[in-house]
């Protein structure tokens, strides 16, 4: 997203941090919560285990709440059902 400066009129992107998704680095708008992350990778809640900063995340209603910060790490195990 990009907002109009209040001087001049200018754009000025908005500020993203970078962090690390199983390995590789990501970029994301500031002030994103997990739920932000994995709503945007079109991921499910329910179907996954994700783990940050080397702890297992076990409450998915802490997803909603939880800002992710520069630096952070996250590694994200998807299932997948079949037979």
């Amino acid at each position: 997203m990009k907002e109009m400066a209040a001087a001049g009129g200018t754009e000025v992107a908005e500020r993203e941090i970078a962090l690390t998704v199983n390995g590789g680095e990501r970029r994301i708008p500031a002030g994103w919560t997990l739920a932000d992350l994995l709503a945007s990778l079109e991921l499910d809640a329910r179907t996954i285990v994700v783990e940050h900063n080397g702890t297992i995340l076990r409450d998915r209603s802490s997803f909603a709440s939880l800002e992710l910060t520069s630096d952070d790490s996250l590694e994200i195990v998807h299932f997948v059902g079949g037979g």
